[in-house]
């Protein structure tokens, strides 16, 4: 009865329950422009998804929560703040314009795969949005609008085939690494027009998958930056992505032996020492930013490991515990930036990352190698807490109203494999997690490498609203391409 009463009660109101009803859990769908979260009953059967409130009455919203509950489905239960103006597919951008409201609706529908729709309004040959939403899902997902009064009838336990867009996402799911790879591989890792993090991820993924037959290629894309043709480290406008972007040229002289290779990495790392050779308080460019840990921690790590000099693995050490204290939050995961608490998606991606590939790097005997190590760990554990149940980490990990984020997914899902294959976690619960992020990247990757909800470019904010509202892409990104293609690599290594 407490369980039955609190749902009732969490979703906004006393209601006469029905005699039987199916358990559900609350929980959110996506935040309004005013911060009111978007509730929804997640129920047990994915088949059937319920959405009242799309015609702004109270009287939908009640209805669909009353045979959610009876029939044991998932319900969208939200007032739209302007329903004659919602429109289907959203245009313009996610989430945070004027069509906020439809594209947290929309993007969430495309991430369930549902065989049904059920649309309750009160007045459906009223009810403009719930038209367009219906029109928009056909040939996906089948919608129906129903009154209050005939939902019951709609939902009554009918036998559903699977929608065409539930069969897509099958198809996607029984991907293999290799197979969801060489997709990737055909848009992405082509191009290094600089020697940031973001076309080198790609390229770095793409020798990982064919060393021998990618390298060419890659030594092509590579040759400007070795002839200073172009300039890798482009003096005062020279960035922290450019110091992780170094990490490919680590990896190329690994393969090659190049010095050259080797001398453009002793490049980036030397960039945390001062001109007499002492260490600077740590890696420059950081902005006090988490996306550091993935910036400055590994090139110096991987300097110190094809160089031998102890001084770059100490200089790893110093500027991860520079890091740390401005960043580490007492629940374990990682504010973007001391302007503000929130823990930015990517912001906990960066880490999760950095610490990965410095592991892989450093000594043994390295007292580095130890800090970051239970470091690793731990903060592993606590993101644990925060992965949905379709396996995606959020725009701001501890929101579950926050969008689910890409980027964010596959770089904690990469830490996740390699921390597994390599030994330095153990256990089911990280196992699954991992198997579920990866499901949550071939969900969210087309065949064509179009992928949803990639947040951009994002520097440190001022606010947690900030964060809600930075431009989710729906289109081929080359950051999203980057990290989700070496996912598949890290996945192809474990096998």
């Amino acid at each position: 009865m407490f369980l039955r009463t609190a749902i009732l009660l969490t979703l906004g109101g006393l209601v006469s329950a029905p005699a039987a009803e199916v358990p559900a859990k609350t929980g959110s769908f996506g935040i309004t422009a005013a911060n009111a979260v978007m509730q929804l009953l997640r129920g047990t059967s994915p088949s059937v998804i319920v959405i009242g409130g799309l015609d702004g009455t109270e009287d939908s919203v009640r209805a669909a929560r009353q045979e959610a509950l009876r029939r044991g489905y998932t319900a969208l239960l939200h007032r739209f703040t302007d329903p004659a103006s919602a429109q289907f597919p959203p245009p313009g951008e996610a989430y945070a314009g004027e069509q906020g409201e439809a594209h947290y609706l929309w993007r969430y529908l495309l991430q369930r795969a549902p065989d049904a729709v059920v649309i309750v309004a009160a007045d459906p040959a009223a009810a403009p949005a719930a038209t367009r939403l219906a029109a928009a899902l056909a040939g996906k997902i089948p919608a129906q609008i129903v009154a209050p009064a005939g939902a019951a009838a709609a939902l009554r336990g009918k036998s559903r085939p699977a929608s065409p867009w539930r069969l897509e996402i099958e198809r996607r799911l029984a991907r293999s690494p290799g197979d969801a790879a060489r997709q990737l591989a055909l848009h992405y890792g082509h191009t290094l027009e600089d020697a940031v993090y973001i076309p080198a991820m790609a390229v770095a993924a793409r020798l990982r998958l064919d060393p021998a037959g990618a390298l060419a290629s890659a030594e092509q894309l590579a040759a400007p930056y070795l002839t200073g043709t172009k300039e890798p480290l482009p003096g005062a406008k020279a960035t922290a992505s450019h110091q992780s972007g170094h990490l490919l040229f680590g990896e190329m002289y690994k393969l090659t032996k190049n010095p050259a290779y080797l001398e453009l990495v002793r490049k980036a790392a030397g960039m945390a020492f001062n001109a007499d050779g002492s260490p600077k308080e740590a890696m420059p460019l950081h902005s006090e930013m988490s996306d550091s840990f993935f910036m400055g921690v590994p090139i110096l790590a991987q300097a110190g490991r094809l160089t031998g000099e102890t001084r770059y693995n100490d200089m790893a050490l110093r500027h991860f515990q520079f890091m740390q204290k401005l960043d580490l939050r007492r629940d374990g995961i990682y504010r973007h930036s001391p302007l503000d608490e929130a823990a930015w998606g990517r912001g906990n991606g960066f880490p999760a990352l950095g610490m990965a590939l410095a592991l892989s790097e450093l000594p043994g005997a390295h007292p580095a190698r130890a800090e970051i190590l239970t470091a690793f760990q731990s903060h592993l554990r606590a993101l644990l807490r925060h992965q949905d149940d379709l396996g995606a980490w959020h725009q701001v990990i501890d929101r579950p109203e926050s969008y689910p984020e890409y980027t964010a997914t596959a770089m904690i899902g990469i830490a996740l494999t390699r921390g597994l294959r390599e030994g330095w976690i153990k256990g089911s619960a990280f196992e699954i997690a991992r198997d579920q992020a990866w499901k949550a990247i071939l969900r969210r990757t087309s065949d064509d490498g179009v992928l949803l909800d990639v947040c951009a470019s994002t520097g440190k904010q001022k606010s947690l609203r900030d964060y809600y509202n930075r431009v989710a892409i729906y289109a081929k990104d080359p950051r999203g391409g980057a990290m989700g293609l070496y996912f598949a690599a890290e996945m192809m290594a474990a096998r």
